[in-house]
């Protein structure tokens, strides 16, 4: 192993030592935030899979229409189930009423230094 291999790998040691090192908690408000981005992100997956739904159906609608049209024989259609809007995102506010964090205790007693001796 050459010396820029040795030091390419040390380097690289170095670097995922410190992307390892630990995060501080999140806070609360970061939690929430973190909380409220995931509702966000499930409400928009089910948007698109109520889009998609729609645009299949669409599809499979014109198809038949267009082979009877030109005379194929066309079987019933597969029943599926019917497309679900979803509605509009509604995030839940926090309850205002909510049990507050608990305080930080208080810092313990000093204690005594031992007496001197004489």
């Amino acid at each position: 192993m050459n010396r820029k291999q040795l030091a390419l790998l040390s380097a690289l040691a170095l670097v995922t030592g410190l992307a390892q090192a630990k995060l501080p908690p999140l806070s609360d408000e970061a939690k929430a935030k973190a909380a409220e981005a995931a509702a966000k992100t499930a409400h928009v997956g089910k948007v698109d899979a109520f889009k998609l739904c729609q645009s299949m159906d669409r599809v499979a609608v014109k198809y038949m229409a267009d082979a009877k049209k030109a005379g194929k024989d066309v079987k019933p259609a597969t029943a599926t189930p019917p497309c679900a809007d979803p509605g509009p995102f509604v995030y839940p506010a926090p309850v205002a009423g909510a049990a507050p964090a608990a305080p930080a205790p208080a810092p313990a007693a000093a204690a005594k230094p031992p007496a001197k001796k004489t």
